[in-house]
């Protein structure tokens, strides 16, 4: 009986260690991070990208404190807009919940995984298609639309460096639409914001928020 007991008390002090230190539950590159480092990074960070490479375990574990740093103040991804206020398609911006994934996997030792069958398959990539619009409307200051248009998306053309404001659309009827909140703005991640869902606008609306000293382009 004493020796069972020995054996039950010994199996939970290993239990106890094996938990304290996260075997089974640490976050890995191999399963997660790797996953969404290729998902929200890797259209820039990747040999022959933008940026440097994370795209294996050995780019990214020397960097890993700065990627920490760097999504915490959500500087990356570059997205350059305020997340909630409006809704994109081709929002590359990091939720809380990945915030707090990748802050857990540094906090957590950096860990590669045991398993390296668990990886994604590399990522391919495609010439990012061009942004076209047969109606563009060029905004700068307060614009009545003088049509109706389907708006499928906005462009900051011009845009001074560090600028922020927020563009929303006063329909007729005194609905106002948020549109989109640029926040220190940075034309080196220049890219289109393309709406989730295309939002009709009946001529009389007015689109309020853009500075006299900036051209968005709405485009239709």
């Amino acid at each position: 009986m004493r020796h069972a007991l020995a054996v039950t008390a010994l199996s939970a002090s290993i239990g106890a260690v094996v938990c304290a230190h996260g075997s089974g539950d640490a976050i890995t590159w191999n399963r997660e991070i790797s996953r969404l480092v290729i998902d929200k990074c890797a259209s820039c960070h990747r040999p022959d990208g933008s940026a440097f490479s994370l795209l294996t375990y050995k780019d990214a574990q020397p960097r890993a404190n700065g990627i920490k740093a760097a999504v915490l103040a959500r500087t990356m991804p570059p997205w350059g807009a305020v997340k909630g206020f409006g809704n994109f398609r081709n929002d590359q911006s990091l939720s809380q919940e990945q915030i707090e994934l990748i802050t857990k996997w540094v906090d957590g030792g950096i860990r590669r995984g045991n398993n390296p069958a668990l990886l994604p398959k590399p990522p391919e990539f495609k010439p990012a298609p061009q942004t076209t619009s047969t109606a563009a409307v060029r905004i700068s200051g307060a614009v009545t639309l003088d049509r109706a248009i389907v708006l499928d998306g906005l462009f900051p053309e011009k845009v001074p460096p560090g600028q922020s404001f927020q563009v929303s659309a006063v329909l007729p009827n005194g609905h106002v639409e948020p549109l989109l909140w640029l926040h220190g703005y940075d034309a080196r991640f220049v890219h289109p914001f393309l709406l989730r869902t295309p939002l009709r606008l009946p001529a009389g609306t007015v689109i309020r928020g853009v500075p006299s000293n900036a051209v968005l382009v709405l485009l239709s």
